[in-house]
């Protein structure tokens, strides 16, 4: 028995491309799940008390914190009577080896970056919402996304985080003084924030140039021949983010938006089901 996990583990070490080979000619992956079935995922909201709102997600092994601060600031120019949003990822030494101290690497920038795009597709936050005085004041909400361990999709984690902590803001009340002109705050007195529309992830990827399967972990991301995001809103297509790679057939893609439709309304039940057990 011991040398038969012995030559398992080496086959799976020396040879991993033929080793999943063997197992998704069978339409199931080595870690027991089905092509199209997504690891386990845990959400708890509001976890950091020192936020303005917070959430952590857990994807199977890969797990994502994200804290929002609010800040008042001037708006920009071209946008006078609208507030923003800041994403910003970080992928460090603690979450996984393969990432290095410093100034962000080019993954947790391209990551920033989709970010931001999920929250302009999407419309998630009406950015008028956030003003205060039209050109002159309005909130900033930095959005840190945190990656504890990385064990492959990242994304999706970390859009289900980010999500679920906007949906967890509560900003202050702000009052401008008519005397000093100067705006008032109201610790006591607390607004939600209003969420128009709920972005969710769903990566997939190709094997071989053929097989598609949901929910990569690290190494099934190194293994694949290609990736593929899909954000849907509801019931609404957001999103599709392809850096290169295989090509999907057309009745690949489908099957994609398909199941992506479905995950959408598991996540939304996921984060009703955990404010809900919040509140109780």
């Amino acid at each position: 028995m011991q040398l038969t996990k012995i030559t398992k583990f080496n086959f799976r070490t020396a040879r991993p491309v033929e080793y999943y080979r063997k197992y998704l000619e069978q339409d199931v992956r080595p870690d027991g799940r089905d092509l199209g079935e997504f690891r386990r995922t845990v959400l708890n909201i509001g976890c950091v008390t020192t936020a303005d709102g917070s959430a952590l997600v857990k994807l199977g092994n890969t797990t994502v914190m994200c804290g929002i601060k609010a800040e008042l600031c001037k708006p920009k120019t071209e946008t006078p009577k609208c507030g923003y949003i800041v994403p910003n990822v970080e992928l460090s030494p603690l979450c996984s080896p393969h990432f290095r101290s410093g100034p962000p690497g080019e993954q947790a920038q391209v990551m920033s970056q989709f970010m931001l795009e999920v929250v302009n597709h999407s419309k998630c936050v009406d950015l008028e919402s956030l003003c205060i005085t039209p050109g002159k004041l309005v909130w900033v909400l930095y959005c840190d996304l945190l990656c504890l361990d990385y064990d492959g999709n990242v994304t999706d984690a970390c859009v289900l985080a980010l999500l679920a902590a906007l949906k967890n803001v509560c900003l202050p009340t702000i009052s401008i003084n008519e005397e000093t002109d100067n705006p008032e705050t109201d610790l006591t007195k607390r607004v939600p924030l209003p969420i128009s529309s709920q972005p969710v992830s769903s990566t997939y990827a190709i094997f071989d140039d053929n097989i598609l399967f949901v929910d990569p972990t690290a190494e099934e991301e190194n293994l694949a021949t290609g990736i593929v995001t899909i954000v849907t809103t509801d019931d609404k297509l957001c999103l599709v983010h392809k850096p290169g790679g295989s090509p999907l057939r057309p009745e690949q893609l489908t099957n994609c938006f398909d199941r992506s439709f479905d995950r959408s309304k598991e996540i939304s039940r996921l984060i009703d089901e955990t404010i809900h057990s919040i509140d109780r």
